[in-house]
């Protein structure tokens, strides 16, 4: 990949379009978006559901190509990238979580903390001293062993946080990670991550229904019929 730029943004989005066809009909999900995601940022991606956040996520995070946009990752072109090296760069660079957890109802919480990085290449005693480390940090040392139907709602999404910070990464994306909690545990989650992503230096795409939250970030970025509002990143 060569390299485009040099300067504090890890992720750009610059003039992205995307189109799905259904039943012989084209829908214009995304309308020439463009985003700029800082180095350390929180940003928060709100509005109504059906209006491309999730595909927006996607986009960023290489799991979908827009049909029309550069996605640029530190300082990298990554649209035309192979699908190898955009799962390779997946896997090291960029952490997802999810409103439903995810995760593997057969293994236990540090088992899967301690996939993604077995993934990767790192060996087991390493994956498993760095997924009990993440878990000990999040308040769930007690509930290393505990698989995910016995954990609450909260210990699960805080197990996906571990998860997505596994391989150090540096962008998480979130879809609605709070979206199945209750507000007092919405909160803690939130609170969590928040206080992860700055003390790690990294940064995170946010998409919440949750006004409050989104109060709480570093940005705001309404999406509203697919095209972006009250973003002012990007010139």
């Amino acid at each position: 990949m060569s390299k485009l730029i040099d300067h504090q943004d890890l992720l750009i989005l610059k003039n992205i379009s995307h189109i799905y066809n259904q039943d012989l009909q084209k829908i214009k999900v995304l309308k020439n978006v463009n985003i700029r995601v800082s180095k350390g940022e929180i940003i928060s991606l709100i509005g109504p559901s059906g209006t491309g956040k999730s595909t927006l996520l996607n986009i960023a995070g290489l799991l979908e190509k827009p049909t029309l946009g550069t996605i640029i990752f530190s300082g990298h072109d990554c649209t035309k990238l192979s699908e190898d090296n955009k799962t390779r760069l997946r896997g090291s660079e960029i952490g997802f979580i999810f409103q439903s957890h995810r995760l593997f109802q057969e293994f236990s919480a540090i088992e899967n903390v301690m996939l993604p990085q077995l993934i990767m290449g790192r060996s087991k005693s390493e994956a498993s001293k760095k997924s009990k480390d993440l878990l000990t940090v999040l308040g769930l040392k007690h509930r290393l062993e505990f698989r995910p139907a016995k954990l609450s709602g909260g210990e699960a999404q805080r197990v996906a946080i571990a998860r997505a910070l596994a391989n150090s990464p540096s962008l998480i994306l979130a879809d609605e990670p709070t979206g199945n909690l209750d507000a007092i545990a919405a909160y803690n989650v939130f609170e969590i991550l928040y206080k992860l992503v700055k003390s790690l230096d990294i940064s995170c795409i946010f998409a919440t229904h949750n006004n409050d939250l989104a109060k709480l970030m570093d940005r705001k970025i309404v999406l509203k019929k697919g095209s972006v509002y009250n973003d002012k990143s990007y010139k």
